[in-house]
């Protein structure tokens, strides 16, 4: 007869990494937000690597997105919070900006860009906005 063992091996908030950074919004900081990214992700995988070594590229590309958008949309500043979940990683980007984000039409001849929301919702598990007199918050959970 098998027993299942009885220690309890649950997270506390405590246990799960977390980071925030904050960015003035300016061009360059899309580079710092996707490098504080990397830097989270690296410290996060040396306890818990991914379980899909695409994990890793796709939370990249999403916060790049993320700081892109919010430093062409967005006046002034923004903050980039990274944490641990217990099945993936939750990223919010807070911005400036009360409008929340809409999907364009995507043209690659007109090089005018649109396709980064799509990317967005395809590559997480969950998107959410909330949006208030000082901003909004873009929440993504994508898996890890």
């Amino acid at each position: 007869m098998s027993t299942e063992p009885r220690g309890d091996d649950a997270l506390t908030s405590e246990d799960i990494p977390s980071r925030t950074n904050s960015f003035v919004g300016e061009p360059h900081d899309v580079t710092g937000a996707r490098l504080a990214a990397e830097g989270f992700l690296r410290d996060l995988a040396r306890s818990s690597p991914p379980s899909a070594p695409e994990y890793w590229d796709d939370i990249l590309l999403v916060v790049t997105e993320l700081a892109a958008n919010a430093v062409q949309y967005a006046p002034g500043p923004f903050a980039l919070r990274m944490r641990r979940t217990f099945d993936g990683v939750h990223v919010v980007l807070h911005d400036t900006s009360t409008t929340e984000p809409a999907p364009r039409p995507f043209d690659p001849r007109s090089g005018g860009g649109g396709i980064g929301w799509h990317l967005i919702h395809t590559l997480c598990d969950q998107v959410s906005v909330v949006a208030d007199d000082r901003g909004k918050d873009v929440h993504v959970f994508m898996p890890w």
